[in-house]
């Protein structure tokens, strides 16, 4: 190549040739970021397609200035390695953060925004899961490095410039705008991520068309909540859905004193459970909780049940405040500054006395300025365990193990004044997936490295009800039990766009016989679930509903993924990006290979729903207009 890089249009060829590198460095990482989910995702020529619309507005943003520097009239060898040197350090930044998403996708479905950066401000420990994972994924680092040795290597310097360089930015420049808007024509705006949706298949796969880059780029200052307009009047969209909530029992001055127990269970997806399986492998399926199993066969459960988000933070507010996922984790938006409460603050107006339970560092994903936003009077963390018990409890990682941790929780609630609202979020069955030492034979490997995690938690939560159902309040107790999110999988009805929302909700009351009900729940139901209940007398504000006290036909579940949202209801799911209807599936359906879009009478009635759900959501969270 070095014939030409004396030559008058050298710096132009030159930086075209260094710019196409760039697009092979991200086909490169988007076919890593495939194979590393492989499971999850359909690499197809749309794919291909859509991700170089993307790659090219991520590759103009990111070497803008890069583009720039090239084109001016400096020919100093100096300079020309300055600009190297920026190229380098730029693609590389933007490699590494493909790489690096690859291993996070399977625990988000999505790809990170920068959203990212206020998920993990708190937490003191991501220097040694860095670390875990560059040796958990070694691979990627040897990939890297080839990658940026390559680069360095085909990089092409020019040795000359001449005026017309100059003169060509007045053609690039337009080309440059172009690229990062995604067209030229004047319907086109600046692509966002949610266009991905336009060439994949399934939701999920919109995560595959992306890259990070452009992800955390299109994302930074944005307005997350915007309010559509699908209905012109407040009264026609609340004669369709509102979530303000009227008391079931309007004659009762006071509600039942009964305890409330919430218990979050890090990763704890229905796939791992086997009571709630028993038709997986041809019936064959054991699952990996044992004592879960046996607290199944006295507990209320439903025949469908759901998460609403794919994060830990996300769980915290769909389960105690009703209050879904859509677009971005609610307390990382600027919406989190709104009037709003949950369960412990609506108890504590009451005379329950609250608590949180979490045995990560204090501070640890916001959960205690969140639990404390919403009504919980004390936080219990890995500060206040381990002045309690000492410093021998923790797992090295993330948080005090959940064996001890549980039984400390339920030593502090065995102290609280009845009632009492209290919940807990579990740590151990997260990444980096590992167990105390001396459980090691006990629960050996399964066929995923979460799987160990999820026996030793299921023992640690038998454990815990071994000791609390000793206690004089165990029998006025109302426990739920549920996960945050799902997590690794290993089953096809699993991986797909719904399945991959697939978490428990149990409701164990000792006094009350339990069973099977053919109807579908989701985290934020459980807030007005056990207002109902508790016969909660007063008008609240929750998004979901009291599924106990709602026939089967009118319960439903709601989630969002990488720009679309999932309506499940009358038998089927609907996707619709916020203006059209993408697929629709049945329930029964459970790989979603059968998309029965315009075949279907409820599909009009669904979109319907879900549109007035939508733009409640946006409304009052745009209006700050979250209590009732």
């Amino acid at each position: 190549m070095k014939w030409w890089m004396n030559k008058p249009w050298a710096p132009i060829v030159a930086t075209a040739w260094n710019l196409l590198l760039v697009y092979l460095v991200y086909q490169i990482a988007r076919c890593e970021y495939y194979f590393e989910n492989a499971s999850y995702l359909s690499y197809t020529s749309d794919v291909f397609r859509g991700g170089l619309l993307f790659d090219t507005s991520a590759i103009i943003y990111t070497n803008a200035l890069y583009i720039l520097l090239m084109l001016l009239p400096f020919r100093q060898n100096g300079y020309q390695q300055f600009c190297k040197w920026l190229y380098l350090i730029i693609n590389g930044i933007a490699l590494a953060m493909n790489l690096a998403d690859s291993v996070y996708f399977q625990y988000t479905m999505r790809r990170t925004t920068t959203t990212v950066f206020s998920e993990f401000s708190n937490e003191g420990n991501l220097g040694s899961i860095i670390g875990t994972e560059f040796i958990h994924h070694w691979y990627l680092v040897l990939l890297f490095v080839g990658i940026m040795w390559l680069l360095w290597r085909l990089y092409a310097m020019p040795k000359k410039q001449h005026p017309l360089n100059m003169a060509s930015l007045i053609l690039i420049v337009p080309l440059c705008i172009a690229g990062i808007r995604g067209g030229f024509t004047t319907a086109v705006r600046p692509i966002t991520i949610s266009n991905a949706n336009q060439y994949a298949q399934r939701p999920t796969d919109a995560a595959l068309v992306l890259n990070t880059p452009f992800s955390m780029i299109r994302t930074i200052g944005k307005n997350v909540f915007v309010v559509p307009h699908y209905f012109e009047s407040e009264a026609e969209m609340e004669a369709i859905y509102t979530p303000v909530h009227n008391s079931l029992s309007p004659h009762l001055s006071s509600l039942t004193s009964k305890n409330v127990v919430v218990l979050i269970v890090e990763s704890f997806g229905r796939e791992y459970i086997g009571a709630l399986n028993k038709d997986l492998e041809g019936g064959r399926y054991k699952g990996y909780t044992p004592f879960t199993d046996s607290l199944i066969s006295k507990s209320i459960t439903f025949r469908y049940s759901f998460c609403n988000g794919r994060k830990s933070i996300d769980g915290m507010p769909s389960i105690l405040s009703s209050i879904p996922m859509f677009v971005e984790p609610f307390f990382l938006t600027p919406a989190s500054m709104n009037d709003y409460t949950g369960l412990a603050g609506i108890l504590a107006t009451e005379g329950y006395e609250t608590a949180f339970f979490h045995g990560a560092q204090n501070g640890s994903m916001g959960f205690q300025a969140f639990a404390q936003k919403t009504g919980f009077q004390k936080y219990y963390g890995r500060t206040e365990y381990e002045a309690a018990h000492g410093t021998n409890d923790f797992d090295g990682t993330w948080a005090i193990w959940d064996e001890p941790f549980m039984q400390y929780y339920a030593e502090e609630m065995s102290k609280m004044k009845q009632p009492f609202m209290t919940a807990l979020f579990t740590a151990s069955s997260h990444h980096p997936f590992v167990i105390p030492e001396k459980y090691t034979k006990d629960f050996p490997e399964g066929s995923l490295p979460i799987h160990k995690c999820i026996r030793y938690t299921d023992m640690a939560i038998g454990k815990f009800f071994e000791t609390v159902q000793k206690q004089p309040w165990f029998e006025n107790t109302i426990f739920v039990m549920t996960s945050d999110h799902t997590n690794q999988s290993n089953h096809a009805e699993y991986q797909t766009d719904l399945g991959g929302f697939c978490s428990p909700i149990i409701i164990y009351d000792p006094s009350v016989s339990g069973g099977m009900q053919d109807k579908i729940a989701q985290q934020i139901d459980i807030l007005p679930t056990v207002l109902g209940l508790l016969g909660y007398p007063k008008k609240y504000l929750g998004f979901g509903i009291d599924v106990l006290n709602t026939p089967a036909e009118d319960t439903w579940a709601v989630n969002y993924l990488n720009g679309i949202y999932q309506y499940v209801k009358y038998g089927y799911v609907l996707q619709f990006d916020g203006t059209n209807t993408k697929a629709i599936y049945s329930l029964d359906d459970r790989l979603m290979k059968n998309n029965l879009k315009g075949k279907i009478e409820v599909q009009s009635q669904m979109e319907l729903e879900l549109k007035a759900i939508i733009q409640q959501y946006m409304e009052r969270m745009s209006q700050n207009r979250l209590m009732p």
